[in-house]
């Protein structure tokens, strides 16, 4: 499929590993941190407003920070990041204390680490598609991907192991080396291409670093503002799974955790499954790949809080599973494919729509689960069914409209 490949590339490689670990990490400091809250407080409130804190320096500086986020566009500076981000990661379970002093300290660790985050992740994701060739965009985009899967199954299962041996606020300081070795491995790409000649990877450093609004990029392809669109929406809506799947397997069926953690694995296992069918797809139609992903995942969604029996909620977990890998790799990788300022600049934008989107999520949708479980399904799932074939008929309509301009003028659409 093409993943060996690309990992017999020594920067690759370093790449993956590095940020297999950092994932990692990023999974249990999220659970840790949220456990931590509840255990010290007890407040699912307060949960709520750790999570919201993570996501502030997402929206403030995607709306904002333009400028400031281009000024770490390169390896050198994101091993920068990574080094401040473990070095808070660490001082975090020596700060803490089960108090409201302590609550104070983390929440302001927790803006700090989202601020960094905030810097990094559209860094990272706009020089990634620099280390291949052209065609191997969607490759590396898919590896990633695969890797941030893998992560979110590992981490839940390994941290009952973990704290047989350290305490929750420990797990801090072990993000915080997961953030140490990616800064390396960053320090070390930096250094190699700054060494070797005839390397264009370290390229977008100067070219991306020229800031582009995003206003006139989203004009010149409209069809990529629609898939940022949906992207929001269906990010919204994802609150609804996440939140209410307990809800509505105590509600319809009488189930508990058991059973919670059975729906986990089997979205878990049809993303793996997924995974290398959105790599390899061809290129060509990926806006009408990316809505009819979205459009399945929403009907999946809705049917269920519909149906009668836990075999077939599995079986709809499953395909929800199957069928995420293709939003995600299949919008990155076409963002990948524009010139390194635009690419970090629509990667931006994006990150602040679904960052809003899911935080404005979690804020509202609770309300509708609290109401009712399997009516918060099936209406969440027909919006993302709606959005998604609304921006497939947005695009035929463009689509029609530049086959009646002159070829000259739809050129980069």
């Amino acid at each position: 499929m093409g993943y060996l490949g690309l990992l017999r590339q020594r920067p690759v490689l370093a790449l993956w590993l590095a940020q297999s670990l950092s994932v990692l990490g990023d999974r249990l400091y999220a659970l840790a941190v949220m456990w931590v809250v509840y255990a010290a407080t007890g407040s699912a409130s307060l949960m709520g407003l750790v999570a919201v804190a993570e996501s502030l320096p997402y929206i403030a500086l995607g709306t904002m920070g333009r400028r400031l986020v281009s000024r770490f566009s390169s390896y050198r500076a994101l091993a920068w990041v990574d080094g401040a981000r473990a070095t808070v990661a660490v001082a975090l379970p020596f700060l803490w204390s089960p108090d409201a002093r302590g609550i104070a300290l983390l929440l302001a660790g927790v803006l700090l680490l989202g601020t960094l985050g905030a810097l990094f992740d559209p860094n990272l994701g706009a020089l990634v598609p620099d280390l291949v060739e052209p065609e191997r965009v969607q490759q590396i985009t898919g590896l990633l991907d695969l890797t941030g899967r893998v992560a979110r199954i590992a981490g839940p299962a390994s941290i009952g192991l973990l704290l047989l041996f350290v305490s929750e606020v420990q797990l801090f300081a072990l993000n915080g080396a997961t953030f140490a070795v990616s800064a390396v491995a960053l320090r070390w790409l930096a250094r190699r291409y700054a060494t070797s000649a005839g390397e264009t990877a370290e390229r977008p450093r100067s070219r991306a670093r020229s800031s582009v609004p995003a206003g006139p990029v989203l004009r010149e392809h409209p069809r990529v503002g629609l898939a940022i669109g949906l992207h929001g929406v269906a990010l919204f809506c994802s609150a609804v799974t996440a939140i209410g799947m307990p809800a509505l397997l105590a509600t319809r069926y009488g189930a508990g955790a058991a059973v919670y953690g059975l729906v986990t694995a089997a979205v878990g296992v049809g993303a793996l499954l997924g995974n290398p069918l959105a790599s390899n797809r061809r290129s060509g139609g990926w806006l009408t790949v990316y809505c009819g992903a979205w459009a399945l995942q929403g009907a999946a969604t809705a049917c269920m809080g519909l149906v009668l029996d836990l075999p077939a909620l599995l079986l709809l977990a499953l395909l929800t599973g199957i069928v995420t890998p293709a939003t995600s790799v299949t919008l990155r990788a076409h963002l990948g494919t524009f010139t390194p300022a635009e690419r970090l600049r629509l990667m931006s934008v994006d990150q602040t729509v679904i960052r809003t989107g899911g935080t404005a999520g979690m804020l509202v949708l609770p309300l509708l689960v609290d109401a009712s479980p399997r009516g918060a399904f099936v209406a969440g799932g027909v919006m993302v069914t709606g959005t998604a074939l609304g921006a497939l008929l947005a695009a035929s309509r463009l689509r029609r409209q530049d086959a009646a301009l002159p070829a000259f003028s739809t050129a980069g659409r």
